[in-house]
């Protein structure tokens, strides 16, 4: 049985940094990218212990293995990250319903995954709603970026409630980026 819940344990964080591993774009061939999804950044150990002590990061465990995660990336690890640094700087120029997100108090998608053999089950939503429920109370938006070659994981959070907001390039790609606006949905 799959159980989702905020990361507590070293072993969890090492379990998070082997699923990444194993689902980056550099590591699958090209129709597996296409097919299954891909993860573009690679984070170190050192930095997911970062994110985990600013804000636990949701994971999804079946018995002790890490079958899923969604990090949570508040604005005090965005310095400690060249990518995620970019990301949230983009973030803050874009504006959404009149506000400019630079003056709202919201928390990034770090990074997403859930593994091949979990698939199809629900867990996206299941952490995704998870991640709302935990974090709703202290920040009024979760937004992310996907990748426009990532068909699947942008299908994935838009059945999950975000909305495409805008787009941005960097590294040579196309990105949507999304928001869900946590101030209107039922918890």
């Amino acid at each position: 049985m799959v159980v989702i819940k905020r990361v507590s344990k070293q072993k969890e964080l090492d379990g998070i940094k082997k699923l990444q591993t194993a689902n980056l774009k550099s590591k699958i061939s090209l129709e597996e990218s296409s097919a299954e999804g891909f993860l573009t950044a690679e984070y170190t150990p050192e930095f997911l212990r970062l994110m985990h002590e600013a804000s636990p990061s949701i994971i999804a465990v079946d018995g002790d293995e890490v079958v899923g995660y969604a990090l949570v990336a508040t604005k005090a690890v965005r310095a400690h990250h060249a990518l995620l640094s970019d990301l949230f700087d983009s973030i803050d120029s874009k504006s959404f319903q009149g506000r400019l997100l630079g003056d709202v108090n919201y928390v990034v998608v770090g990074q997403l995954c859930v593994a091949k053999s979990h698939r199809g089950q629900g867990l996206v939503q299941r952490m995704y709603n998870f991640y709302r429920d935990e974090l709703a109370d202290e920040f009024e938006f979760l937004v992310t970026d996907v990748d426009e070659k990532n068909p699947r994981s942008l299908k994935a959070h838009i059945n999950s409630g975000f909305q495409v907001i805008d787009t941005l390039t960097y590294g040579g790609a196309l990105w949507h980026i999304v928001l869900w606006d946590w101030r209107k949905t039922p918890r």
